[in-house]
């Protein structure tokens, strides 16, 4: 991995005011968290602006590293008090996935593409997220040895939110989710169970890549 530009911390601090301009972006818990994770790393072949950017940006293999303001807002929405155990589906490039570490006892992640996974687990060891288990397979599958999980949380839109997943989520859960067709529009979803069964609330309208089976 290439070292750090000095120059970083520039663009790093611009995108953090930004962010913090932002109404939506309420918990400072998770801002700070983030102040904590430089995204370049993540994404060490793009340019310093690029990389710091309040945009999603292309990674490997046809993903996407998610806008941080994206990224913030989707982990607020999983009101976090520090002792969950969370499930993430997309590990990607990591950067959900540290920023998650920061703020949770544990977080388990699955990616189906092994290049990505094992990418993204060196950034996280030089984060020091020790936190973290990572594992290449079928999101779809989730992870039932390690279940039940406080929060699930997708980084990939399927088109309709997988049984699997709702199983292991535990009783007082959480489950944040992109649901939609890659060519229709996608929703965020927000699940929370009643009286056993979860119910859903449509936040926003986004973009994913695919959530894919394999």
């Amino acid at each position: 991995m290439k070292p750090p530009s000095s120059d970083w911390q520039n663009y790093h601090q611009r995108l953090m005011k930004k962010l913090q301009g932002y109404r939506v972006l309420t918990d400072l818990t998770v801002l700070t968290a983030l102040d904590s994770i430089p995204r370049h790393i993540f994404v060490p072949e793009l340019p310093l602006e690029q990389a710091f950017s309040d945009s999603a940006q292309p990674i490997s293999d046809q993903q996407t590293i998610s806008q941080p303001s994206l990224v913030a807002w989707m982990t607020q929405l999983l009101e976090l008090s520090g002792s969950e155990r969370v499930l993430e589906i997309g590990t990607g490039s990591g950067y959900q996935t540290a920023l998650l570490s920061r703020l949770v006892k544990e977080v388990w992640s699955i990616e189906r593409i092994q290049g990505l996974s094992a990418r993204a687990a060196k950034v996280l060891q030089q984060l020091n997220c020790q936190n973290v288990h990572l594992r290449v397979g079928d999101g779809y599958l989730g992870w039932p040895e390690a279940a039940p999980f406080d929060r699930v949380i997708l980084t990939a839109a399927p088109p309709q939110i997988p049984k699997a997943l709702e199983q292991q989520l535990s009783e007082a859960g959480l489950f944040i989710a992109p649901v939609g067709n890659q060519n229709e529009t996608q929703h965020l979803l927000r699940g929370k169970k009643q009286n056993k069964t979860l119910v859903y609330q449509q936040l926003a309208e986004v973009q994913f890549v695919p959530m894919l089976a394999d």
